[in-house]
């Protein structure tokens, strides 16, 4: 009798540790912000993750972003502003750094936002850009849930009608496509087995 329940046990214990595995799937959403306008729009995307209770989040700038914490994720969000059509030079450093060597980031997913001044400013050639350098480094990478988020988020913050006001809040437009890409990469990645 002792054994059976020994063995029940182990069975319970074994299906438990499964479960609990498929849970703590995690998803990394990492950004510079010079100015707060990222940083909004990654608390956005965070928000996002976050509304799926099976992932677990790691809400981190790219200064506070380990090569641990990038091979622990199985989603990586990263988020730049837009300078002169081009990734700030700062998160393009950052993802020189990343780790290439047999192939460590292969079949992550990957997941970009971005933040610029005006409309037409080069946010969707930002966001492609990073993805390329996503694809360069075998991630499979994903866009938003809507056409009109195809590459990711993107929000405007310096152009009327979507001039960032004196609280420094971002357009709910552009945050309600943050938290969708947030959310959009969460329940992907609870799928991955």
């Amino acid at each position: 009798m002792a054994n059976l329940k020994a063995f029940i046990v182990c069975i319970f214990l074994s299906f438990v540790t499964g479960v609990q595995a498929q849970k703590n799937k995690k998803v990394l959403v990492t950004y510079y912000s010079k100015t707060n306008a990222t940083h909004l729009m990654a608390n956005a995307v965070a928000k996002g993750v976050e509304s799926n209770k099976e992932v677990q989040l790691i809400f981190k700038s790219i200064e506070q972003t380990s090569q641990e914490d990038l091979l622990q994720a199985d989603a990586i969000i990263l988020g730049s502003p837009v300078y002169n059509a081009n990734a700030a030079p700062e998160v393009l450093d950052f993802i020189r750094k990343w780790p290439f060597e047999n192939k460590a980031l292969k079949d992550k997913v990957g997941a970009v936002f971005v933040t610029a001044g005006g409309i037409s400013a080069g946010e969707e050639l930002v966001q492609v850009n990073l993805l390329h350098a996503m694809m360069i480094y075998g991630m499979v990478v994903m866009g938003g849930d809507e056409w009109t988020a195809a590459f990711g988020a993107s929000a405007i913050t310096h152009e009327n009608p979507f001039e960032v006001d004196k609280t420094k809040n971002i357009d709910p437009i552009f945050l309600n496509k943050g938290f969708a890409l947030g959310k959009r990469i969460a329940e992907w990645v609870k799928r991955i087995k």
